[in-house]
């Protein structure tokens, strides 16, 4: 039986790449159908000759992770074994190569698949990019990373974080408190992945001297905005006057990320989402670029993925029966 010895730089690598109690090994076992004795800093491979070399690239790949210091999570191993077998995944050694540098003790972010990949090339290669998904997929994580990284790389001067508050509508006015109080819970999904990024009294000064900006679309109105990274997350919930005031406040050396999920419209049923309208007159602009998410990149819990696929597949089923929803047409 064919068997393969790969050997270590160090005991730190090798325990960062066995996994607690080995597990890693065990799941590639398991996956490959391959034997695995650890001793030291040295693994043998042993089993098929197709199986061997399979485990030989996937630890590749894996001390890829390793040596750029983060951490290998179960997901990665779990897109490392798929990668081996579907030849439309890209190699998880490529997605390492667009990490993201952030100020805080994270370090940096990683795409962790390819639409994440595609989604991160397309921000640093585009002043403007729309990116439209279901939830789970990063949309926002991974804009507000590469507007970190912009901002500390001095790239831009400012950052600019922005939602629409339609989930309250005419209701707003009833809710207690003053309007910043009315209408944080809406921004409070932005503070969060801020908070991922970069360290708190970071942000606080950030936010005292208005390099960072957290605030709700309408008071995007009437303003240039210049040598910014602009994020309008949650878009499917601006209408097409709110997304088109949006788009031409882009000043000079800016960029802007806008993201949503066209599935999951709040607006009254009258109104047509400024996301949907926006996707079927834009397309052919050129400098600007659309990018689309699958439940494949879904980084949350595994049962989100299964979820999304339970209620399109539900969608699938019901098309034809009770129509698009009123004031929203199908996205093309």
């Amino acid at each position: 039986m064919p068997e393969k010895v790969l050997t270590l730089r160090n005991d730190q690598e090798a325990q960062a790449l066995f996994g607690q109690h080995d597990r890693h090994l065990r799941r590639i076992e398991q996956g490959l159908g391959v034997s695995i004795v650890a001793r030291g800093e040295e693994l043998k491979v042993s089993g098929e000759e197709t199986a061997v070399s399979k485990a030989l690239r996937l630890f590749d790949d894996l001390l890829v992770v390793v040596r750029s210091g983060a951490p290998i999570r179960r997901e990665d191993l779990e897109y490392a074994l798929k990668a081996l077998s579907d030849s439309r995944l890209i190699q998880l050694r490529q997605i390492y190569q667009e990490r993201l540098e952030v100020p805080s003790r994270r370090r940096f972010i990683i795409p962790r698949t390819p639409g994440q990949k595609a989604y991160v090339e397309a921000m640093r290669a585009h002043d403007l990019v729309f990116a439209i998904g279901p939830a789970g997929t990063g949309k926002t994580y991974l804009a507000m990373a590469v507007a970190v990284e912009n901002l500390t790389k001095g790239e831009v001067s400012r950052i600019i974080l922005t939602r629409p508050a339609v989930e309250a509508g005419e209701r707003l006015g009833f809710l207690p408190g003053d309007l910043y109080e009315k209408i944080n819970p809406y921004l409070r999904p932005l503070y969060d992945a801020l908070y991922e990024m970069m360290e708190p009294d970071m942000i606080q000064r950030y936010l005292n001297r208005g390099i960072i900006e957290v605030a709700p679309l309408a008071y995007m109105r009437g303003r240039t905005l210049n040598d910014s990274f602009i994020i309008l997350d949650e878009a499917q919930n601006s209408t097409s006057e709110q997304m088109k005031m949006f788009l031409t406040r882009l000043g000079f050396d800016s960029k802007a990320v806008i993201t949503g999920d066209v599935t999951q419209v709040d607006l009254p049923a009258d109104r047509l989402s400024g996301l949907i309208h926006a996707q079927s007159i834009l397309q052919t602009v050129p400098g600007l670029k659309f990018v689309a998410f699958s439940p494949q990149d879904v980084v949350r819990h595994e049962l989100v993925q299964q979820i999304i696929k339970a209620y399109d597949e539900a969608d699938r089923n019901n098309h034809g029966k009770a129509g698009a929803p009123s004031g929203q047409p199908a996205a093309p």
